[in-house]
């Protein structure tokens, strides 16, 4: 018998198998991070790309040092933390310049997930990003997961969290990929017209539909 178990626990596999990484997006004012909170309160965890994309680059000193070459010593503070609102004006209207943000800041993200991925225990995880379709990183993911809402909607709560007016969200959203292009992209589609009722019911749906 002692042989019989032994040969038995040598056909075992040595190590869990990977995570289902499963992408997480939606546009400004969707309710993106709303779900992202439902998910985690279902027990899966969330990579916030944008939140750690803040992080990083006042943590990384060689994105300082690019950064500021490309766009000025005003991206930092007197304090040496990111000026998000003078990068924010700066590349708004340049999509040169942009594109060269994006290639300075992403790839430093990208490893910081990875990093991230090797820690995870569970079989689903999820990447949040606003950028999840438009860096195509869908092709990376299991699944994709969209939340939308009518545009009026989605502008109304913006105005409302932000302070901004009517045309500053709809010119912000004007230069996000449109929501139809978003949607035929995408695995799976949360719509959040309504309340946080059905927005939590359509997540714990969307989750278990996955698995």
């Amino acid at each position: 018998m002692e042989e019989m178990y032994s040969e038995s626990q040598k056909s075992e596999p040595d190590s869990t198998p990977e995570p289902k990484i499963i992408g997480l997006t939606g546009g400004i004012g969707s309710g993106k991070t709303t779900v992202a909170k439902f998910i985690e309160d279902c027990g899966f965890p969330v990579y916030y790309s944008d939140d750690r994309a803040k992080d990083i680059v006042n943590d990384n000193e060689d994105l300082k040092i690019r950064i500021k070459e490309l766009l000025g010593s005003d991206s930092y503070d007197e304090n040496g933390l990111y000026n998000r609102k003078f990068v924010a004006e700066k590349v708004f209207n340049s999509k040169d310049l942009l594109h060269s943000l994006n290639e300075i800041i992403h790839p430093a993200v990208r490893l910081d997930f990875e990093d991230w991925v090797k820690k995870q225990t569970k079989y689903l995880i999820f990447k949040e990003t606003a950028l999840l379709f438009e860096l195509l990183l869908n092709k990376q993911c299991y699944r994709s997961i969209l939340v939308t809402a009518e545009d009026n909607i989605r502008i109304k709560r913006v105005m409302d969290r932000d302070g901004k007016t009517y045309r500053e969200v709809q010119s912000v959203m004007e230069k996000q990929m449109p929501e139809k292009e978003k949607i035929k992209l995408a695995d799976c589609i949360i719509y959040n017209n309504t309340n946080l009722d059905d927005l939590k019911d359509q997540t714990e749906k969307t989750i278990f539909d996955i698995e």
